[in-house]
């Protein structure tokens, strides 16, 4: 099916191009969110007499999605999550997530928004995007961690395993004293 772009769509056009998509596409996701319309002559003559309108629409709200992507581009957000002893996540961290913890930091970020790479299933430091525009990429860190104190050691750099790797040491050094004590206690007993 041939289609009008009314906007800006990633890996297919810019504004104003006639596209060839697959109709489900066009059905299913371009048509009903607005970001196209069929390519017939009607069509055409009414996107050429809204043309003016559909841009300055466009350039508003990219100089809007600019503002606040200024504000929201490197910005780090704390999600509390359960998890095991070796950072795995009892389930997982999704956009909707990531949209309402940006939300309570005082950002309108929307779940479409918000671009994941990959499911975020362990604890530490993740990269998101967030795509506020079609033209306005940005990128936030999620931290994933069991408590804000937690949170606090993985932003000054270390992980969860090297802290549980330290604690690990700190309690086998404790063993050891204490077999230590114990071992010397036995001898002063059998000195006797």
């Amino acid at each position: 099916m041939d289609v009008i772009l009314l906007e800006r769509v990633a890996k297919l056009g810019q504004m104003g191009d006639i596209v060839a998509v697959k109709d489900g596409y066009a059905r299913n996701f371009l048509l009903p969110q607005g970001k196209a319309l069929r390519a017939n002559e009607a069509n055409k003559a009414k996107f050429d007499a809204d043309k003016a309108q559909l841009e300055a629409r466009n350039l508003e709200t990219k100089k809007e999605a600019e503002a606040l992507g200024d504000r929201l581009n490197g910005e780090q957000f704390i999600v509390i999550r359960s998890a095991s002893d070796s950072g795995a996540l009892y389930g997982s961290v999704t956009p909707r997530d990531i949209a309402d913890v940006a939300s309570e930091g005082g950002f309108s970020v929307d779940k479409k928004q918000v671009v994941l790479n990959g499911p975020i299933k362990d604890l530490g430091l993740h990269d998101v995007n967030v795509v506020l525009h079609p033209e306005v990429t940005v990128s936030i860190t999620i931290n994933v961690a069991r408590s804000t104190e937690e949170a606090e050691l993985q932003a000054s750099g270390k992980s969860i395993q090297e802290l549980a790797a330290e604690a690990e040491a700190e309690a086998e050094n404790e063993i050891a004293e204490l077999f230590d004590e114990v071992g010397a206690a036995a001898d002063e007993d059998g000195d006797e």
